[in-house]
């Protein structure tokens, strides 16, 4: 385990679009190292920075071109180990977002694959013997590109622009020379040369990785042996080399990804962890819904993961609604009150700790679709461009919010009841209570199903005796008063509330749409 994951708390940047330094309507690195002292006054001490590599931007930068240098847009490779010794000097930890699992059509990798004479890279790439012989039904493909050379039918990983890179196949097929096994010599070039990148990065001083797409490596995997074998060994060679440095995957199932060495997962708004039961189909922290599903599976994948792992559960991230979409400024406290008070390590995307709102009907810009709404401009103060950007309006990579109320980053440190002064709080407490931080235990007293409300106890590490104060969080999202009886507990100190909460010997009283953290002892 890396000690510093213990009291993490990430924010999450999409580079594009967080501050512009140079008037061109992108924002940069050094807009990111002139925004440190904010992100480190909120109280988060780690970023995760999407993709900022040389791209043709199909897919915002998800479509690498060159793994080792960054996209002149953003800046100089000089920029990034400038953003790192900064980030560093005030306790910042750095991870950049790899793609490991497929690059541009522009990669030199995939234009020397292309030729149809043999070279180095010719098996860096799912190709088959020919343009009429495609993938359908093998899992981790999902589509494919052809006539574009003379060579076969390219797989892909997400759009047609996207190249799947050959890590191999779990149970190549005999009669299909194409698929190698994860051991053939092109399957293990392509991760000695993912490898390389990543040494790269970390020899420079970036602190780790955020990996997309990280079930994808190996195709036809059905079961994820395969796959998680591959990144056992990449999280071998990290713990030898860099026993600092991190890797967190976009997997969404932590009983496979924990396994497979990650020292997170998420749990996202697709896959099976109903994690949009939360904040956005029929949300249960705006009274709407319940989480009869959502607790049951995160128990599970807990007692999965045990201590081997941290389980994450941002607030959005660049490819979903923000959270402000579906809740009023009342209900994103008490979400937060939720997401800054639970195991794992916190997620915060830029600008949702002032509410920004997700921008309906916005034409897709690099591949964004439904998704572009929620990577518009930081919205800073009432200045010009929101105090994005110096560039005329419309020269911005995104419009910023055109409502004369929109949120920013100004006004809400100068109102003390604002939703950012409620975020920075709650990093506060999270930091100074030892059964707030990331690998503290939680049980489940209420588990808000049935019109019940959440309660649930944070004390330390499972297995570990220690003087940590437990701590009781309760949260009524609904309309309603509630009266939460406790049993064998007994609060002592009121450390945080939202609305009217007060506590007898044997019981809790909450207004409608309120949330408490307590001290607590034991009768």
């Amino acid at each position: 385990m890396c000690e510093w994951l213990e009291q993490a708390c990430f924010y999450e940047i999409y580079p594009q679009s967080f501050y512009d330094t140079d008037g061109d309507g992108i924002g940069d690195l050094n807009g990111i190292i002139e925004k440190l002292d904010y992100i480190a006054r909120l109280g988060c001490n780690a970023l995760w920075i999407n993709p900022c590599f040389v791209s043709p931007f199909y897919d915002a930068g998800y479509d690498v071109a060159d793994y080792c240098k960054i996209a002149p847009r953003y800046g100089t490779n000089e920029d990034a180990r400038r953003l790192f010794k900064k980030a560093h000097e005030k306790g910042i930890r750095v991870l950049f977002d790899l793609v490991p699992g497929h690059t541009s059509i522009d990669h030199e990798w995939f234009i020397r694959s292309m030729e149809k004479k043999k070279n180095e890279y010719s098996g860096r790439y799912i190709w088959t013997e020919n343009p009429w012989e495609h993938f359908a039904g093998m899992k981790n493909i999902t589509g494919y590109l052809n006539g574009i050379c003379e060579r076969g039918t390219c797989a892909v990983n997400f759009y047609t622009t996207q190249p799947a890179l050959n890590y191999g196949f779990a149970e190549p097929d005999p009669d299909k020379p194409w698929q190698i096994s994860p051991e053939h010599p092109d399957a293990r070039a392509t991760k000695e040369a993912m490898w390389d990148i990543m040494e790269f990065w970390l020899s420079m001083g970036c602190d780790g990785f955020r990996i997309d797409m990280a079930h994808s490596m190996i195709k036809n995997d059905e079961d994820g042996k395969e796959t998680i074998k591959f990144w056992q060994e990449i999280r071998r060679r990290l713990d030898t080399k860099f026993p600092e440095a991190v890797i967190i995957s976009e997997w969404g199932e932590p009983d496979r990804s924990i396994e497979a060495g990650f020292h997170m997962d998420f749990l996202l708004h697709f896959g099976p962890s109903h994690y949009n039961d939360l904040f956005r189909d029929h949300p249960y922290f705006a009274g709407k819904g319940d989480l009869s599903e959502f607790i049951p599976y995160y128990k599970m994948v807990s007692k999965k993961a045990g201590d081997r792992g941290l389980i994450c559960i941002p607030s959005s991230n660049h490819d979903m609604a923000r959270i402000s979409r579906h809740l009023s400024e009342r209900e994103l406290k008490l979400a937060f009150a939720f997401l800054l008070s639970m195991p794992g390590a916190p997620f915060i995307y830029y600008g949702d700790e002032i509410g920004m709102r997700y921008m309906e009907e916005l034409p897709s810009v690099e591949g964004g679709y439904e998704r572009t709404g929620s990577r518009t401009p930081m919205q800073w103060d009432r200045t010009l461009n929101a105090g994005f950007s110096s560039a005329r309006t419309q020269d911005l990579y995104l419009p910023v919010d055109p409502e004369e109320d929109y949120p920013d980053v100004a006004t809400q440190m100068s109102d003390p009841d604002s939703l950012y002064h409620t975020v920075k709080e709650q990093i506060r407490l999270r930091k100074e209570y030892k059964s707030l931080h990331n690998y503290a235990s939680v049980t489940f007293i209420q588990d808000g199903t049935d019109g019940k409300s959440l309660v649930y106890l944070r004390e330390g590490r499972s297995g570990r005796k220690d003087d940590s104060v437990k701590i009781l969080v309760a949260i009524n999202p609904s309309k309603e008063e509630r009266i939460i009886p406790l049993e064998g507990l007994r609060t002592d100190q009121l450390i945080y509330q939202c609305g009217q909460v007060s506590a007898g010997q044997d019981r809790i009283e909450m207004e409608g749409e309120s949330a408490a953290y307590f001290t607590v002892r034991e009768d």
